[in-house]
């Protein structure tokens, strides 16, 4: 499988790195991006030439074959996208890396119909006018590393594998999340069993456990250990505010978790819930409220430590939510948060942990979304400045849906200039908008946001409607942007080459030579401010990109007497639960500006317990008065604290953590021959 997983690579080659700066592009700016076909409800990077899109099941002009079209593959160079086929409805759906460079979308809901009504054949298992079976314990698989160009639409090697009798969940999941552990199993969490708006039958709540049926608030792995999923307590004691927790692995192999107010840390190999502090002033940023999340860069400055950022969301009173059927107040006309708090959940110095508030966001968002550049700042993108997630055609103030002034949206005010957060900024001076233009496009819900490998930011998607709608409000949309950051207005961009394919856990370092071209002014100053990256864009739905990451490499370097650069860098460090093994983007930065981004292989490409080694002793770094870039303008020296050349130390981080091995046995070599066919 490996030497298959290293043709594949080969096969979708690096595009060729720019030496020059944005190609046109103005840094701020959106530029139309063609039509995705389908409403892109879910995304992820497929390999650097595509993106894989899935919406749910509804009435979509466009046909795969006799039926509206569910999934579609989107060609970047050419900004056009191709209709793909999808078997069980995705709507909803959770959805990781593997470690061989597949993607799994885990769950969804049951078979549906015209208006969003249950299939029409056996109590939803199937419809017979849009043509999708249900979904619900759906496990559908895609292996995109050697689809591109026309391949990715035709070849057979390159469509989902979605059989439902073949793979599939233990339990029912729509809005589960799913989170990968350091051994590249995936830990699928909680979710409803079918439609409604949020998980609970509310005030007469008989059963809190299982609502009557409509709630799996379980857990299970994949690949499947074949036992019945347990009882997850947090998720039972979030009270229906439960929907796509949000989970982030940490370097101890614990994950937190959050959802309506409460925090944890969870042991994946035991079981076991630890409560931390909950999230104050009683916001919710767990689905529907929909707050931002992500797990700030990972660098040798802080010593790669795993805080999550939270921002926006809401903090309606609990009665406000409703149940199942909708909520109990008109959400339009409730403002969304703008707070942000940090939580580190295992602090290093081993203090008790504690949520921190954070800069205020410029304006309260729900449903925004963040997407970790390769600079390290974190854009914030699409969402409302009043409101949830989800749609309704009545609330329990409105019971007209004539009288819904939004259609069937429970958000209003669309966000369409995004702003970006600088974590390294002094605390009050973290946000900035300055430069960035604003779409004229309605991002609400089922919007979503993916990194590019040219460090562009790809924004598809908006469809708060049970089926599509056009003409209403807020739109099915299928029409797509590119943002370009701001560092697309510089004269030049980084030319790497020596860029590996593949990443380990510790082990030898490696070279990467920056030539004079790709910056201007000292080599010394450029090589201070000149850094190594691996991004997990991850798998984006519902305002989260589930498997994001960020991690800095350790780097020192030799400026050569020809203004050329060598980076000597470290592998990751020797701990798999940092940065979880699969696909990842490579960046090198100089002066806060990114190259391209190189796919690698974080990881030998298996499921199982990864081989480490110790970290590599770099050697220390040659300096060179005399030498000069040759490339265009002038790039003044930045000196972020995730810049420059870094220190060798990094044991307080790097210590290997074994990792919760225990659940996989038969089920691995089961799922290796899947993959292996696919």
């Amino acid at each position: 499988m490996y030497s298959l997983l290293a043709l594949g690579l080969g096969a979708t080659a690096a595009l060729a790195q720019s030496s020059t700066g944005g190609e046109g592009h103005a840094g701020g700016s959106f530029e139309d991006a063609g039509n995705t076909q389908v409403s892109a409800m879910m995304m992820f990077l497929g390999n650097e030439e595509t993106v894989y899109i899935l919406d749910k099941v509804e009435g979509n002009a466009v046909k795969f074959g006799n039926y509206p079209a569910v999934g579609a593959v989107y060609d970047i160079a050419s900004r056009t996208a191709t209709p793909i086929g999808v078997t069980s409805n995705p709507f909803c759906a959770s959805g990781t890396h593997m470690p061989n460079g597949s993607y799994i979308a885990f769950g969804g809901n049951n078979g549906v119909g015209p208006g969003g009504n249950d299939g029409d054949v056996a109590g939803g298992s199937f419809d017979s006018t849009y043509g999708d079976e249900a979904g619900q314990t759906g496990v559908r698989v895609m292996n995109p590393l050697t689809c591109s160009g026309s391949s990715a639409a035709t070849d057979a090697a390159c469509q989902w594998y979605d059989n439902p009798n073949v793979t599939h969940l233990m339990a029912k999941r729509w809005y589960s999340t799913a989170e990968a552990l350091g051994d590249g199993t995936v830990a699928v969490i909680g979710g409803f069993t079918n439609g409604g708006y949020i998980n609970r039958n509310w005030p007469n709540d008989n059963d809190p456990v299982y609502q009557g049926g409509a709630s799996s608030p379980t857990y299970e792995f994949w690949p499947s250990t074949g036992a019945q999923p347990p009882v997850m307590q947090f998720l039972v004691d979030a009270g229906g505010l439960n929907s796509y927790p949000l989970t982030y692995l940490l370097a101890s192999g614990n994950m937190v978790l959050q959802a309506n107010v409460s925090t944890i840390l969870w042991d994946p190999a035991t079981g076991t819930e630890t409560s931390l502090p909950p999230m104050p002033d009683n916001i919710v940023r767990v689905y529907p409220a929909s707050g931002a999340n992500a797990m700030l860069p990972m660098t040798p400055t802080n010593n790669y430590s795993q805080t999550v950022l939270f921002c926006g969301g809401s903090d309606m009173p609990n009665d406000a939510w409703g149940n199942y059927s909708w909520p109990w107040i008109n959400t339009w006309d409730y403002p969304a948060s703008n707070k942000c708090h940090r939580l580190e959940a295992e602090p290093q110095d081993g203090s008790a942990p504690q949520y921190v508030e954070d800069d205020n966001m410029l304006e309260g968002r729900t449903m925004g979304q963040f997407i970790i550049l390769p600079t390290g700042k974190m854009l914030v993108i699409n969402g409302g400045l009043n409101g949830t997630a989800g749609y309704s055609q009545r609330t329990l103030l409105t019971p007209d849906f004539g009288s819904m002034p939004y259609g069937e949206s429970l958000a209003s005010g669309p966000v369409g200039q995004p702003k970006i957060y600088d974590p390294n900024a002094p605390a009050g001076q973290r946000w900035s908008q300055d430069g960035l233009g604003t779409s004229n496009l309605p991002r609400l819900y089922h919007s979503s946001a993916l990194l590019l490998p040219s460090g562009a930011v790809f924004v598809a998607g908006s469809n708060p409607n049970v089926d599509v709608n056009t003409t209403t409000v807020f739109p099915t949309t299928y029409q797509a942007e590119m943002f370009f950051p701001p560092y697309f207005s510089a004269p030049v961009r980084p030319s790497p080459t020596g860029v590996p394919k593949n990443i380990s856990y510790g082990g030898d370092a490696f070279d990467i030579t920056i030539p004079a071209s790709s910056y201007s002014g000292s080599a010394n100053d450029a090589a201070d401010n000149s850094t190594v990256v691996i991004i997990r864009p991850g798998f984006t739905t519902h305002a989260m990109n589930m498997g994001q990451r960020y991690l800095q490499l350790n780097n020192t370097y030799t400026v050569n007497q020809d203004g050329s650069i060598t980076l000597h860098v470290a592998q990751m460090p020797p701990n798999p639960n940092l940065f979880q093994p699969g696909p990842a983007l490579l960046f090198v930065n100089v002066n806060d500006i990114p190259s391209n981004g190189t796919m690698v292989i974080v990881g030998n490409g298996e499921i199982g317990t990864q081989p480490t080694a110790p970290a590599a002793q770099l050697p220390a770094s040659i300096r060179l008065n005399s030498a000069q870039g040759s490339g265009e303008g002038s790039n003044s020296s930045s000196n972020s604290s995730t810049g420059g050349s870094s220190s060798n130390d990094t044991s307080g981080a790097m210590s290997a953590v074994s990792v919760h091995g225990s659940f996989l046995g038969v089920a691995v070599a089961a799922a290796a021959v899947l993959f292996s066919i696919l």
